[in-house]
């Protein structure tokens, strides 16, 4: 067995202990521009007093900060400070049901949830802006404020209105020019519906620009938006909500693979949210909507795509710590979408190159871009262990890789006044599996190359999502 292909599963295991580290050693030379944190996001408890949670999704949030400045780094990790975490030490068991662990056991607490139901505030999956505040985010609509300097939790965010809907996205876009914030619910009920909403800057309130009806609802992880449009992709993998009431299964588990609804992807007008055309295409599955933009008489829809929804059973807690068991693969699909409706036309590109947790510059959201990061995996037998940078246009592909170091997603940081897609550095926290530490990676964006890294003296386990703050 290889061995440092079975030392990346120290990921999956707890990280318990809260630090804060004033110098972290800093091997190599940081941009003398690069000044901020890098705030990052993730599960690093899966377990209460050996009640164990099933999915990796579902692990206890931790946030971790990276603050750069005049060269040197320091770091601060602490757990979010949530009512699902409050409650599950108090009682010494899970104790609010995730994506995919239930902790009502018995006929009596399945019924007694649906008439008293409580949404996990388990904010694990990104971070983000909100009415001033640096919040983290998850799957139902109960962002947690906290203070991006010490880590500290304010407090779940109250909206300032009458939506009720359980499920959203932790991907939300802003609206370049207006600042707002444009997300959706996902409202389950006798009649189902997705609400695309759009919070102002600076305003809890979440203004309802359309309303679309769906008898059956997909399991949407995020969304794709350009300058005029919205695009929610309804992969095929959809539930129907008595079941989510009734069955007593943690909640993704009550979805359907349904392969021959194929896809279907609904095209929003943003300015009065008019529903202006339906276009489908041959079933696939996705987390990440890479980017997305207008061309002519069609829109560009770019995803990390997989076959089916085979990825969220391989994500399970159980099979990724297994010897023998690794996740499939996602690959950059291009949809090409017709404004008129119909049919997509549909491209992989680099389809010898895996890609997941695609981030690109920022400012590029809604326009035409060039360049992709994301994580990629050398070998089929292995998670992720090599970062990539994908030109999207040539289908040509960088790479960093080292052995036994399994690196996360990768964050754009611009040079100041500069416009280039990579001119700036990448940012990565990083699994050394040699020596049970992680570390900050910081590669110049434009030859891929490794310029300094800073360790931290623990491991950190593997996260998802996370942001730059100046």
């Amino acid at each position: 067995m290889d061995h440092a292909n079975v030392d990346y599963r120290r990921g999956f295991d707890d990280l318990r202990q809260e630090t804060h580290v004033e110098h972290l050693p800093v091997e190599g030379t940081l941009p003398d521009w690069l000044s901020g944190t890098l705030l990052r996001n993730g599960p690093a408890q899966f377990a209460v007093d050996g009640d164990a949670y099933n999915h990796w999704f579902d692990g206890l949030a931790m946030l971790h900060a990276f603050h750069v400045q005049d060269g040197a780094v320091s770091y601060r990790n602490r757990f979010l400070d949530t009512r699902s975490r409050r409650d599950a030490l108090e009682e010494g068991e899970i104790a609010h049901a995730e994506f995919a662990t239930d902790p009502c056991r018995s006929i009596f607490g399945r019924v007694m949830s649906i008439f008293n139901p409580t949404l996990t505030d388990n904010a694990s999956v990104n971070i983000d802006r909100l009415a001033g505040q640096a919040v983290a985010l998850t799957e139902t609509p109960m962002p947690v404020a906290f203070d991006p300097e010490t880590l500290e939790t304010a407090g779940v965010v109250d909206f300032a209105d009458e939506q009720d809907a359980p499920i959203t996205t932790a991907h939300p876009h802003t609206e370049v020019g207006t600042g707002r914030t444009l997300t959706y619910l996902t409202d389950l009920g006798r009649q189902c519906r997705y609400h695309l909403c759009a919070i102002e800057p600076g305003t809890r309130h979440r203004n309802v620009l359309a309303t679309l009806d769906v008898g059956t609802p997909s399991y949407m992880h995020s969304f794709g938006m350009t300058e005029h449009y919205a695009i929610l992709s309804e992969w095929p993998l959809v539930v129907n909500p008595l079941d989510v009431l009734l069955s007593g299964e943690p909640f993704i588990e009550n979805f359907a693979w349904t392969p021959e609804r194929g896809v279907r992807f609904r095209i929003l007008r943003l300015s009065d949210g008019q529903e202006v055309a339906t276009v489908t295409a041959d079933a696939a599955f996705a987390f990440h909507h890479v980017n997305a933009y207008e061309a002519g008489n069609e829109l560009v829809c770019d995803v990390a795509a997989y076959p089916d929804a085979q990825i969220i059973d391989d994500l399970y807690l159980d099979p990724l710590r297994a010897p023998d068991r690794h996740p499939t693969h996602a690959h950059l699909h291009r949809y090409r979408l017709p404004l008129s409706g119909g049919t997509a036309r549909v491209e992989t590109i680099a389809p010898d190159t895996s890609i997941e947790l695609p981030r690109i510059r920022d400012d590029r959201e809604g326009k035409r871009y060039t360049t992709l990061y994301g994580i990629g995996t050398r070998r089929a037998e292995s998670f992720s262990d090599q970062l990539v940078k994908l030109d999207v246009d040539a289908g040509a592909a960088d790479t960093w890789h080292a052995d036994g170091l399994y690196p996360g997603e990768p964050v754009f940081v611009p040079r100041p006044d500069t416009t280039g897609e990579d001119d700036g550095v990448i940012l990565s926290v990083v699994l050394d599996a040699r020596d049970d530490t992680s570390l900050l990676l910081v590669l110049d964006a434009k030859s891929f190359t490794e310029i300094a890294r800073a360790r931290v003296p623990h491991a950190i386990p593997f996260g998802f999502h996370g942001q730059f703050f100046e």
